[in-house]
């Protein structure tokens, strides 16, 4: 039996560790760890691809979610509607800084939050939505930041799965007031640990989270001052030891952005293989699963192949005895995990059957560049094979 994983760091780090490595050296000999100048070029070359003025590099997503939720002035009392079908942090961090989750199902064919669903979540507490561009795919961000414009709120995009996706034209992460996202080594651009990103063409906000990642440092309207570089030239730095608000430790490493900088002049080339395969997928696969099926107005940079399937167990069960690595995102959505049991959410409506219909059928199948085609149609004909046999 020829096994397929369900992710391969290995086949990447590989592919490119004749970049990475002498890269790396030279970080390690320069001394210089923490801003320094890989997260520099990495903000300035990540805002240019998003068409956003200013991109933050941060410790992780969840902390870019964090930093973004306090650079919208979002605290207690306020509140912030979002999807229950996410990972943990999206609502983790809207709780942790005060706030309320508001729960909205989410639409059946893309999984995204139901914007027709939005506008009536909304009351005089609600502060934000955070639209969470879920496996790769595009929120409605045009149908969601009107309805912000019209009620005043902020819009801050969950990107942590979407880097290089794209919607009608734009790069998402660079069309609500803040997008952020997630560098864990998983994900379409991943680094050899943790780190995030905050992106905003917003003056005022860029400021808020540079100064929010650093403990809060400097002076409002005047936080960067400057100092005399090597050479005698003039650097822009901050004032750490001056701190108008209560901040965070919460910095991208030159490390990690040494890293990023390389896999980042691969991003097109791994997305478009990611396309190639979920075209595969969806050649290949039986009428019995359902595929997600995205707009025309989406350009998906497929972070996860999901299916959905009636007997969920029965499939993973399946393909792991043959073999086949497999994953179930998300089986609990999070207006039914116990620590929304006790911490303060708001479900809209009264019951999410959507969502909850989802998340007892999704399975996510392999996806990676490195994957071969041969391997995605044994993938493929692992799963419909799985249906042949129970048909019987």
């Amino acid at each position: 039996m020829v096994k397929i994983p369900f992710f391969d760091l290995g086949a990447q780090y590989q592919s490119l560790k004749a970049e990475i490595e002498p890269g790396v050296l030279q970080v390690l000999e320069s001394c210089s760890y923490i801003n320094g100048k890989n997260g520099k070029e990495l903000e300035e070359r990540i805002a240019k691809y998003l068409g956003a003025k200013h991109a933050v590099g941060c410790g992780n997503g969840t902390d870019a979610l964090v930093l973004a939720l306090r650079a919208c002035q979002v605290g207690p009392g306020d509140e912030v509607i979002t999807t229950p079908f996410t990972f943990f942090a999206t609502a983790e961090a809207i709780a942790s800084v005060g706030a309320v989750p508001v729960f909205v199902d989410v639409r059946k064919d893309d999984y995204m939050i139901d914007p027709s669903l939005i506008e009536a979540a909304i009351t005089e507490k609600t502060k934000a939505i955070l639209p969470v561009h879920i496996f790769g795919g595009a929120s409605d961000m045009d149908a969601i930041m009107g309805i912000a414009k019209e009620h005043g709120l902020y819009v801050i995009e969950d990107a942590a799965q979407a880097m290089g996706a794209g919607y009608r034209g734009r790069k998402l992460g660079g069309i609500g007031h803040v997008g952020c996202f997630s560098f864990y080594p998983t994900k379409n651009l991943g680094g050899c640990g943790d780190g995030g990103m905050a992106v905003t063409s917003d003056d005022e906000l860029a400021d808020r989270l540079r100064a929010l990642r650093e403990h809060g440092s400097g002076e409002p309207g005047k936080r960067i001052w400057e100092r005399s570089g090597k050479g005698g030239k003039k650097e822009e730095a901050v004032d750490k030891y001056r701190n108008y608000m209560i901040g965070y430790n919460s910095r991208l490493d030159e490390l990690q952005a040494c890293v990023l900088l390389v896999k980042f002049a691969h991003l097109e080339e791994f997305n478009s293989r990611r396309r190639q395969i979920a075209a595969l997928y969806s050649q290949c696969l039986t009428d019995l699963v359902q595929l997600p099926k995205y707009g025309e107005d989406t350009e998906p940079c497929w972070h996860q192949f999901v299916i959905l399937s009636e007997d969920k167990a029965g499939l993973c069960d399946y393909l792991l005895r043959n073999g086949i690595g497999c994953n179930t995102f998300y089986p609990v959505p999070l207006h039914r995990q116990e620590a929304f049991q006790e911490a303060p959410c708001r479900i809209h409506g009264g019951n999410l059957p959507v969502v909850d219909g989802i998340s007892a059928q999704s399975v996510c199948l392999p996806i990676f560049p490195e994957l071969t085609d041969a391997q995605v149609r044994q993938v493929a004909e692992t799963v419909n094979r799985f249906y042949e046999e129970k048909g019987k």
